[in-house]
């Protein structure tokens, strides 16, 4: 019989067992949970941080402005793949912050590789949306809802509510990091979504190159975005709908987006599905424009390709069916104009949301 000598680590060298040839290999000692220094070296508490150019509003003026110690604690959380089912997808997963907190896919992949039937929209500028409600559809009636969902959607992130908080509960370092931001070692679902979206709360785009050009800087922009501009605020009339800090009047609109017009009906009838109302099938939630021009491609399902595409859906008015918005209609645009409206979104692409996940975890 062929032996292996199994040891560990520790006041020297001892022998813990044999095992056969044909057996499994003990296991890989666990690596050492990181101090709390290094932690909070690594992931050090930071201001709340100020609005960039164009974002007029502060964060300290919300009827509850996010805390910068739960702010720390939800940028852990928002990045950490072990609240998934099978420690593979964080809400960064689909979120990607190099892609403005969206992705560059038409859907989003999950646990498992599976795939799901929507594609993750940005949250950026989201603290200071005119309406509350998050998803395409609505479904959520905050940020700290919407952290919630994906957690235990089987598609998503495949956990349970309960098996989240337990994780997380079992971690003696997250539990310091919780009396840290909450006053007490206490974890719930709660206080994770609470931590999780303070932290997306402060995910500001501003000071673009349009930003800059508003402010009075003239070379901030070409002549095409500066004619883009002037369509976008005017003949397109773009700004009915793609409106304020984020460019989105945060409601529900059906461009017949999805409209199969032999079966009459929504592949996805979105907003629908929440409501019931006849006035909401097929409609989506209007996205914002910062930073658009980073996670093509577009709307709730992805399937316009380019901002190209985009504008174009809104020159033939939509794909017409029953219950398309009355505010699209067809747009006696030229070539010249539409290309001048891409730029606009293009010159939107500014900074002050950055981040990259944490080098060390709890």
């Amino acid at each position: 019989m062929i032996a292996r000598l199994s040891v560990a680590v520790g006041v020297g060298l001892a022998v813990l067992g044999w095992s056969t040839a044909l057996a499994e290999p003990p296991a890989a000692p666990a690596a050492s949970a990181p101090t709390l220094e290094r932690l909070e070296k690594a992931n050090p508490v930071a201001p709340i941080p100020a609005s960039p150019l164009g974002i007029e509003r502060k964060l300290a003026e919300l009827p509850k402005p996010p805390e910068p110690e739960r702010v720390r604690l939800g940028r852990w959380l928002f990045f950490d793949k072990r609240l998934s089912a099978d420690n593979t997808v964080a809400c960064a997963t689909c979120h990607v912050p190099d892609d403005g907190f969206s992705q560059p896919t038409p859907v989003s992949t999950g646990i498992g590789g599976q795939k799901g039937k929507r594609k993750a929209p940005s949250f950026l500028n989201a603290a200071f949306a005119f309406f509350p409600e998050t998803f395409w559809d609505g479904r959520a009636s905050s940020l700290e809802d919407q952290a919630s969902g994906p957690m235990a959607n089987p598609i998503e992130m495949g956990n349970t509510h309960e098996v989240v908080v337990k994780t997380v509960a079992g971690n003696a370092n997250y539990r310091a990091f919780f009396k840290k931001a909450f006053g007490d070692e206490k974890v719930t679902l709660e206080r994770i979504t609470k931590a999780i979206a303070d932290y997306e709360r402060t995910r500001l785009s501003g000071n673009s190159q349009w930003d800059r050009w508003k402010a009075g800087d003239q070379k901030a922009v070409g002549d095409a975005a500066k004619k883009g501009d002037e369509l976008f605020f005017g003949k397109a009339n773009c700004s009915r709908c793609h409106v304020g800090i984020a460019f989105t009047d945060s409601r529900f609109h059906n461009l017949g987006i999805g409209w199969d017009e032999a079966k009459k009906d929504f592949a996805d009838k979105g907003r629908f599905a929440i409501t019931s109302k006849s006035e909401d099938l097929g409609a989506f939630k209007t996205p914002g424009l910062r930073e658009t021009a980073l996670h093509a491609p577009y709307m709730h399902d992805g399937s316009l390709a380019t901002l190209q595409d985009v504008v174009a859906h809104y020159r033939k008015g939509g794909t017409k069916n029953p219950h398309l918005s009355p505010k699209m209609e067809p747009l006696p645009l030229t070539d010249d104009e539409a290309n001048s409206l891409v730029e606009l979104m293009k010159a939107l692409n500014g900074e002050g949301y950055q981040d990259s996940a944490p080098a060390v975890f709890p």
